[in-house]
């Protein structure tokens, strides 16, 4: 391997420079929360939404038997947001087109894993989910939209975003559309807007998760707390 080459100090330097790269993604604010003015005190993460991703897909897979490699998903979504560490999150609202954010991106995480051995394998792994062509990267795909409709109901539920205060940019449109359409909800033209752009495809557990989240309290205290 060409590992081999390296010095121990080498090795330990590679380590702890990977691991403090990706510890930004901690203190990276997921920017579309901030660009629809959600106002409590502490939001997601970048980090933060990569663990809910790994969380949600194993659920996910384990309640609705999905037979995907569920090891190679749960790697796939750790790395999806790496290249962050370097270009920031950037969102869909910040008029990058999809062709440049992932040029910027795929940059990003080639110079980032230069320190590990073991890029080729995450390199492989980064370009199977932007791909979208195997069932196991289709599947992270619609976690990460789905782990997004969740966080989205978190702030609505705690009252930190609603559908009747204007927002920024060109979620002003998107709000207006909602209610012109008779949406009551934040959650709601959050959801109907990825519905109308087919954003689940044809998922049926996609659909079944966002009616349940539509239709239901997810983080209510006293609901979650019967649980435990």
């Amino acid at each position: 391997m060409e590992g081999n080459n390296k010095s121990l100090e080498q090795r330990l330097r590679n380590v702890c420079d990977f691991y403090a790269l990706t510890q930004r993604l901690k203190n990276l604010i997921r920017t579309g929360w901030k660009r629809w003015n959600v106002e409590s005190d502490r939001l997601e993460s970048v980090a933060e939404h990569v663990y809910g991703t790994q969380m949600l897909a194993f659920s996910v897979n384990s309640e609705f038997n999905l037979g995907v490699d569920i090891e190679k998903v749960i790697l796939m979504l750790a790395f999806h947001e790496l290249g962050e560490v370097v270009i920031g999150d950037i969102a869909f609202i910040d008029g990058v087109s999809k062709e440049e954010k992932h040029k910027k991106e795929y940059e990003a995480v080639l110079k980032i894993l230069e320190l590990l051995d073991d890029k080729e394998r995450i390199i492989n792994l980064f370009d199977e989910f932007e791909e979208r062509k195997t069932k196991e990267a289709q599947f992270a795909y619609l976690i990460d939209k789905l782990e997004c409709d969740l966080q989205c109901k978190y702030y609505e539920e705690q009252g930190y975003i609603t559908l009747s205060k204007k927002q920024t940019g060109i979620s002003e449109d998107i709000r207006k559309a909602s209610l012109e359409k008779g949406e009551t909800t934040f959650t709601g033209m959050w959801i109907g807007y990825e519905r109308e752009k087919n954003v689940y495809g044809s998922s049926t557990f996609a659909k079944a998760i966002t009616d349940y989240i539509l239709s239901n309290p997810i983080f209510k205290k006293e609901g979650i707390d019967k649980k435990l």
